[in-house]
C-alpha cells in the first residue's frame, strides 16, 4: 500500500469517527484530506470509484464502517464509525516503542501481513496514535533489498538450515558458509543473519549484503532451534564492527549521477591517474560501507567509474562480472537483448 492511500484512508477514519452523524459522500470529498472530487463529471466519477473502494477495503479489514441517513425526511447515505465499537483508550508510546511499530509497518509492507499491518496502524490512530515517529522525530527506515533477506528469514521461519557463499570484509574471494539460522536481525540501518555456523561449530554474525550468492537450504526444516539463553540483538551488536569513514574519487559522466552528486563534493583534475578523464567530472564521496556504495555505484553503470580506492573498485567489477554471468546466454557467453 502506498504512503499517500493509507495517509487518505487514516483521515478517513477519524474523519468518519470524529461525527455521530453520517457523512455523505459529498462531505466526505469536502472534509477529508486526500480526497479531491474536481468538478468534471470525469473528475467525480473517479472520486467516487476512489472512495468506494477505501470504504470496502476498511471493512474488509474489520472496520465497522456503517451506512445509513439523519433522518426520517432525507434519502442522502451516509457513513460513520463509532467510536464506541472500534476505538482503542488512550495510548502513550516511548519514542522507541513507537519507531519499532513504524519500522514493522514498514517490513510488513512488502509481505503477506500487508493488510494486518493497515489495519494496525488504522486502529492506533483511532486510540489517538496519529503518527509513529521514530527517536528524534524521525521515521524509521530499513531497506530490505538484500537479495538474501527473504531466503534467510524464510529459513528462520522454517527452521531448515542454509548455506552461502560469503565474503568477509578483509577478503577478496568468498567462502561456503553452512549455518543454523535463528534469527534475521536489523542493527543501525543493516541486516544481519545469527545463527549456529557448522563448520567452526559457534555462534556467528553474517552480514547479508556480504552473502555473495545463493542462500540454499540444507537437510529438512524443522530441525532448527535458537538457544533459550541467546540474545540476538546483543550478538549482533557485539559482533558489527565499528563504522570507520572513508573516501572514494569517482568520475561520474556530466549530466548524470545526479543522486551521487548530492552526496559528493566536486574536485579538479590533479596530474596522474585523475588527470585523463574523458570530460567525466571528478568527484569524492565519504562512505562507511563497502558494499552498499558498489551497489549505488554499479545502478549507473558506464556513467560512474571508481578511481579509487581499489577495494570499492573491485566489489563493483565483481558486482558487475555477476551481473554478466547471471544474463549471459548459455553457449554464447553474451548478454541478452
Amino acid at each position: 500500500m502506498s504512503r499517500r492511500r493509507l495517509e487518505r484512508l487514516l483521515n478517513l477514519t477519524m474523519c468518519l469517527m470524529a461525527t455521530s452523524r453520517f457523512l455523505t459522500v459529498a462531505e466526505i470529498g469536502e472534509l477529508v484530506d486526500g480526497f479531491a472530487p474536481g468538478e468534471s463529471a470525469d473528475e467525480q466519477e473517479a472520486f467516487r470509484r476512489m472512495f468506494e473502494r477505501d470504504k470496502q477495503y476498511l471493512r474488509d479489514i474489520g472496520i465497522p464502517l456503517e451506512t445509513g441517513t439523519n433522518s426520517f425526511f432525507s434519502d442522502d447515505v451516509g457513513y460513520r464509525i463509532r467510536r464506541s465499537d472500534y476505538a482503542l483508550p488512550e495510548i502513550s508510546l516511548d519514542p522507541d516503542e513507537a519507531a519499532a511499530l513504524g519500522l514493522a509497518a514498514r517490513l510488513w509492507s512488502s509481505t503477506s501481513l500487508a493488510a494486518a499491518s493497515a489495519s494496525a496502524l488504522l486502529k492506533l490512530a483511532a486510540g489517538g496514535t496519529r503518527t509513529l515517529p521514530g527517536p528524534d522525530g524521525l521515521e524509521p527506515r530499513v531497506g530490505t533489498t538484500e537479495p538474501a533477506f527473504a531466503p534467510c528469514l524464510a529459513a528462520v521461519q522454517a527452521g531448515q538450515a542454509i548455506c552461502f557463499p560469503y565474503r568477509k570484509p578483509t577478503e577478496t574471494g568468498s567462502s561456503e558458509r553452512r549455518v543454523e539460522p535463528w534469527g534475521v536481525v536489523s542493527w543501525r540501518g543493516r541486516w544481519y543473519l545469527a545463527g549456529h555456523d557448522r563448520d567452526r561449530a559457534a555462534a556467528r554474525v553474517f552480514r547479508l549484503s556480504r552473502v555473495t550468492g545463493t542462500v540454499r537450504p540444507v537437510g529438512p526444516p524443522g530441525v532448527v532451534r535458537m538457544p533459550d539463553t541467546v540474545d540476538l540483538r546483543a550478538l549482533v551488536s557485539a559482533s558489527a564492527l565499528p563504522e570507520r569513514i572513508r573516501t572514494a574519487v569517482l568520475r561520474i559522466r556530466p549530466g548524470t549521477g545526479h543522486a551521487l552528486r548530492r552526496h559528493a563534493r566536486a574536485l579538479s583534475p590533479v596530474a596522474g591517474a585523475d588527470a585523463d578523464t574523458d570530460g567525466m567530472d571528478i568527484v569524492e564521496i565519504d562512505y562507511s560501507d563497502t558494499e552498499r556504495l558498489a551497489r549505488w555505484v554499479v545502478g549507473y553503470g558506464d556513467d560512474v567509474l571508481v578511481v579509487r580506492p581499489r577495494q570499492l573498485r573491485d566489489e563493483v567489477v565483481r558486482r558487475l562480472a555477476d551481473a554478466a554471468r547471471i544474463h549471459a546466454v548459455p553457449g554464447t557467453g553474451t548478454g541478452t537483448s
